[in-house]
């Protein structure tokens, strides 16, 4: 067994975070096959029964089936908040290295802004934006990257201010190599590590926010199966049917804590200062 493998196996965070985050996203691309059940499909003659063997979490309060609706819920959690990060990473990333590299009127400006959008609350912006764009899958998506881009900036444009001051770009620049050579080659390169921890921070923060917005009812409207929206209309039911709200608030709890566990043990590998490795 290779260093690097024992590295990796023994860090725990890492392993089960791995896991759990593995065990969410086999659930959302085997979801037709491992329930059994339509997510839409209505049964008012079994609504509110509690778990069974037919149904292993029981059904909701127009008789659908709970393990359904919690296995394709996380498709769409996982879409829109891959999405976002995605888009967030890509944005706040281009911004931030051209920041951090060319600095001087654009990097004031850029950094003001990102000032502007880290100073307020996540739910709070993204709650405005999606009031004002209207609720929808693609809105809540537009939302996130808004008020996620920043934080990606902010890293990249450090990781650029550093780089930007290394020998070998100089010598990139004296050999007449080109901007876009250096930043891809040089700056970029080098700012992988803290993105990587970024993004897979950021999918459990993404998802959260979305499960937020759903919650409040801004987010991706009903009949379609969210965690946020099942949370929610489970609210009604908990004191005399209380698995409703506690199955949809695990199965958020679960996937953020799995995000962030396999976020902070791929941040404690890729740290160079790390000695514990």
């Amino acid at each position: 067994m290779s260093k690097t493998v024992r590295r990796v196996l023994r860090n725990r965070p890492l392993v089960l975070g791995g896991l759990i985050t593995l065990g969410v996203l086999l659930i959302a691309l085997l979801a037709p096959w491992i329930t059994g059940y339509d997510p839409y499909e209505m049964d008012i003659r079994h609504r509110l029964e509690t778990p069974t063997w037919e149904h292993k979490l029981g059904t909701d309060n127009f008789g659908r089936d709970l393990w359904a609706r919690i296995a394709f819920g996380s498709r769409i959690s996982l879409i829109i908040a891959g999405i976002s990060v995605a888009l967030s990473a890509t944005i706040g990333t281009f911004v931030g290295l051209c920041a951090g590299y060319f600095g001087g009127l654009f990097d004031l400006v850029v950094m003001r802004i990102v000032d502007i959008v880290l100073g307020f609350p996540v739910i709070i912006l993204a709650l405005a934006l999606v009031a004002a764009l209207g609720p929808g899958p693609i809105n809540v998506a537009i939302a996130l990257v808004f008020v996620f881009w920043g934080q990606y900036a902010r890293v990249v444009r450090s990781v650029a201010l550093a780089e930007r001051q290394q020998v070998y770009v100089e010598s990139a620049r004296a050999i007449g190599a080109s901007t876009i050579r250096i930043l891809y080659q040089h700056v970029l390169r080098n700012s992988w590590s803290p993105i990587l921890v970024l993004i897979t921070l950021g999918m459990g923060s993404a998802i959260l926010s979305e499960s937020a917005l759903s919650f409040l009812g801004f987010g991706v409207q009903p009949p379609t199966p969210t965690w946020g929206w099942t949370l929610s209309y489970g609210m009604r039911f908990l004191r005399g049917d209380p698995w409703l709200s506690t199955v949809a608030g695990l199965a958020i709890m679960i996937s953020v804590l799995g995000f962030n566990l396999f976020g902070d043990g791929l941040r404690q590998i890729l740290d160079p200062r790390d000695v514990s490795r």
